[in-house]
């Protein structure tokens, strides 16, 4: 039995309760309009699917937490990354190029495009990063003197591992939404400090009790994995700085503890495999899913 009042944001379930239902938009509203220029401030957006199927049979899928458009046009892919995957930074920008290509007319064009956004609110900090405390990092195009060269695509990660501050310290509407999203599933009330309109509808359609059975079920499934996730990144970090330890040098600590994440990472990514394939998942649609090439996942079928 849950004994968590609300639901954990970073959960599929959780996420896509929250900000990926029409009667929710302006939760996401809120939330992207703290972290956007004035520019591309939004009023009103639309989602979109999030599966693109390429513009072929052969070419690689992609499926999106969310994704919508607002009003002015500006697209944006909000993806939550519960635990370190090898190449995700590669995976954005992967990601990015399908609104960028969808925008194209047939026929007479002049190429102009709106503004896209990818948004990675992430449960863990890039290796590169682990030496410092910055939790909102802004990533555009530049030219070798540091002057933006492309102002209309933007990648824009949330480091949350990095974000300590507590309720009294919050200081404006954007330090309020890293709080409910680090601390939201921990909560038995909404603090004094989240008590205008936007929050409270936020803790109102987080709240686990009004759950119907079928919702109910559906958490709980993602919560598992959530925590199955988790579990699985400690225990291989924990074992790699094992390892990097009785190596007795600093540069083999680094080294065993990056090994044994991406050993827990790859062992959690074929158990999904086995799940999906079992559940006669697509196999290009699993090789999203997981990171596995397509051929480890046909050997994978084989040898179930």
């Amino acid at each position: 039995m849950l004994k968590d009042k609300y639901i954990n944001p970073f959960t599929d379930f959780g996420f896509k309760k929250l900000f990926g239902t029409e009667p929710n938009k302006d939760l996401m509203i809120d939330f992207l309009n703290q972290i956007l220029p004035q520019k591309h401030q939004i009023k009103d957006l639309t989602y979109t699917k999030n599966e693109y199927l390429g513009n072929t049979d052969r070419d690689r899928k992609a499926i999106f937490d969310l994704y919508c458009t607002s009003e002015k046009g500006d697209k944006f892919i909000v993806e939550i990354q519960k635990a370190k995957q090898n190449f995700f930074k590669e995976r954005s920008i992967y990601y990015s190029t399908f609104p960028i290509q969808e925008q194209a007319l047939r026929g007479e064009w002049d190429f102009q495009l709106s503004a896209v956004y990818t948004v990675g609110i992430l449960d863990f900090v890039f290796a590169e990063d682990k030496e410092e405390q910055q939790v909102l990092h802004v990533v555009q195009l530049k030219d070798q003197e540091g002057q933006i060269f492309y102002d209309k695509l933007t990648y824009i990660y949330l480091e949350m591992p990095n974000f300590q501050k507590t309720e009294s310290q919050l200081e404006n509407q954007f330090d309020k939404w890293l709080y409910v999203f680090k601390n939201l599933h921990r909560l038995e009330r909404i603090p004094d400090k989240l008590q205008d309109k936007i929050f409270k509808k936020l803790f109102k359609a987080a709240e686990i009790a009004k759950f119907s059975k079928q919702e109910f079920e559906q958490y709980e499934s993602s919560l598992k994995y959530y925590r199955d996730l988790t579990n699985v990144t400690n225990t291989a970090y924990s074992e790699g700085e094992k390892k990097g330890r009785e190596e007795g040098r600093e540069e083999g600590r680094e080294k065993g503890r990056e090994e044994g994440i991406e050993e827990g990472m790859k062992l959690k990514n074929i158990e999904i495999a086995q799940k999906a394939l079992s559940e006669n998942i697509p196999t290009n649609i699993i090789s999203v899913l997981t990171g596995l090439s397509e051929d480890e996942i046909i050997k994978l079928k084989n040898t179930l």
